[in-house]
């Protein structure tokens, strides 16, 4: 029992291990610090790098637990991200530790100096390492693996790796249904989370179905033990087949599409582009042109575009069974920021759409690119895609609510919060 209280700011799930606390209760306020309880007596920290393809984030939580009988509420996140990302550096390997070592001067300055040796130190990868050569991405592994050796905090033995693309969605769900308090509601409604990223879509919820759970196949179907709960989810991540997600770094990656047969392979035209549009992008000594199709205005707008995004959609996107009637998702990464782009949101506010709304905001986008193209000229394209997944792909009503946001309670809605329990829940502290 004393080493558990000794390690109590490392403890953020303690049920498991010494029984202390049978859940987390996130306070009510809806600043960036939520009410702190009088008389606390435990303030303690965890520190998350999410190291992504565009950059690298830390995260940097701040929890207080009045006693051992009371739970703990997250009171704080102080959140800081630097950019390229960690695979910008693939043949520097020192200097993408230099980024995370940089970054860490954050966690120091949050952290007050006696919790450091108290507070775990995890770093995760993402997609941008998945893609790189295994030696590369080790090499920069090992890099972060030194700079914290070598910091002042605890650093537990598997401190640093590349997480699963498919945990990005079961720790994201964690994240936002804790965030908005579902966890602990005794009915366990919760919300789902849609992520769209660079190469892929991800999809996680909660079936009330069991008919989802059977018709959905073993691999989409997962087991998560939580706050002394289990939680079986629906969740699948996507990269659409064909996709250059592996070359391309502009999402969401739907350059396929653009393909024209009879053309170098590595030249794409599309309805879904301005018919005058032409750009170039270099990978891997490789260069890759897309355009629009300049031959006159019947080979542009929504409907043709819509025909060459359902082509790759259908039949690779599984429709669970209970979509059709499911309650409000949370969406984020670029479904919300195609929304920003489309005027459908405010960047600051975020905003809840229905499905019908951007299918209505794609057909304007489309019909009039001239007009968006200042903006984005992949906008059409993008709109028409995102409409297509959430309708044919997964199956969504066009009534069906979204909440775009990028942020709970002031809190990034991530999955490094969800790791971040996900990780204490599993450590296992000795003296």
């Amino acid at each position: 029992i004393t080493a558990c209280y000794c390690f109590g700011a490392l403890l953020l799930v303690v049920a498991s291990i010494c029984d202390l606390v049978s859940s987390i209760q996130l306070g009510q306020d809806s600043g960036a610090v939520l009410s702190r309880p009088a008389n606390s007596s435990r303030i303690f920290y965890g520190v998350m790098f999410d190291a992504g393809s565009t950059g690298t984030r830390i995260h940097v939580y701040t929890f207080i637990q009045k006693d051992p009988e009371e739970l703990p509420v997250l009171d704080n996140e102080m959140f800081h991200s630097i950019k390229p990302g960690l695979s910008a550096y693939a043949d520097m390997p020192e200097m993408g530790g230099y980024t995370v070592r940089q970054l860490l001067k954050v966690a120091k300055k949050t952290v007050p100096r006696l919790e450091w040796k108290r507070t775990p130190l995890v770093l995760k990868a993402t997609a941008g390492l998945r893609l790189l050569p295994s030696e590369k991405s080790q090499a920069l592994l090992e890099q972060v693996q030194d700079v914290f050796d070598e910091s002042p905090f605890f650093v537990p033995d598997d401190s640093v790796s590349i997480m699963n693309g498919t945990n990005e969605g079961i720790l994201a769900w964690v994240t936002v249904n804790f965030l908005t308090g579902h966890l602990y509601a005794e009915t366990r409604e919760t919300v789902g989370i849609l992520d769209l990223g660079g190469g892929s879509t991800q999809i996680t919820f909660l079936p009330k179905s069991k008919k989802t759970i059977g018709s959905s196949p073993d691999d989409y179907i997962a087991r998560i033990d939580m706050f002394n709960s289990t939680y079986e989810l629906y969740t699948h991540r996507t990269c659409i087949k064909y996709l250059l997600c592996h070359v391309i770094h502009r999402p969401p990656y739907i350059i396929v599409l653009l393909y024209t047969p009879g053309l170098e392979w590595r030249v794409f035209k599309s309805s879904c582009l301005p018919k005058k549009f032409r750009e170039e992008w270099s990978f891997g000594g490789l260069t890759y042109i897309v355009s629009g199709k300049p031959d006159g205005e019947s080979y542009v707008g929504y409907k043709l575009c819509y025909q060459e995004v359902l082509k790759v959609v259908k039949d690779i996107v599984h429709q669970p069974y209970e979509l059709k009637d499911t309650s409000v998702f949370y969406a984020f990464s670029y479904y919300f920021d195609r929304a920003v782009d489309a005027g459908l949101i405010d960047r600051t506010q975020g905003g809840m759409l229905e499905v019908r709304d951007f299918k209505k905001r794609a057909k304007e986008v489309c019909n009039k690119m001239s007009k968006y193209r200042p903006i984005n000229p992949f906008l059409c394209m993008d709109m028409t895609y995102i409409t297509c997944l959430l309708k044919d792909g997964f199956g969504f009503k066009e009534n069906t609510v979204l909440q775009l946001t990028k942020k709970v309670n002031n809190v990034e809605t991530s999955w490094a919060l969800g790791a971040t329990f996900n990780h204490f829940q599993n450590l296992k502290i000795h003296r």
